[in-house]
């Protein structure tokens, strides 16, 4: 896998990720004003664009795990910093969810 392989790679994780992030804060902005009915569709968009972007991940590590000596340039960097933040985003949003929930009960 060249540089340019992995350049590619890290804007496929940046995109999805990117994709995945604008859904969940769509759907947090639903929730704060007590609109749920969006929840399980907006949940699942971003939980496949999610996959999407750690299937992406997925090619590089498996790639470095049978012993390729991987160049990584700042463009792979910063797609795994947005897929590990919007993982995070994607666990907070269903803590908001429940909460946001018992609010509006």
């Amino acid at each position: 896998m060249n540089k340019n392989d992995l350049q590619m790679l890290g804007f496929e994780i940046v995109a999805y990720s990117g994709d995945a992030r604008s859904s969940l804060l769509s759907l947090l902005k639903e929730i704060r004003s007590g609109d749920f009915s969006n929840v399980e569709s907006k949940l699942q968009e971003a939980d496949e664009n999610l996959k999407l972007a750690h299937n992406s991940q997925t090619q590089v590590l498996s790639n470095e795990a049978n012993g390729e000596d991987l160049e990584l340039g700042f463009i792979f960097i910063h797609g795994q910093d947005h897929l590990m933040t919007t993982l995070l985003l994607r666990d907070l949003v269903q803590d908001f969810i429940e909460l946001y929930q018992e609010k509006y009960r």
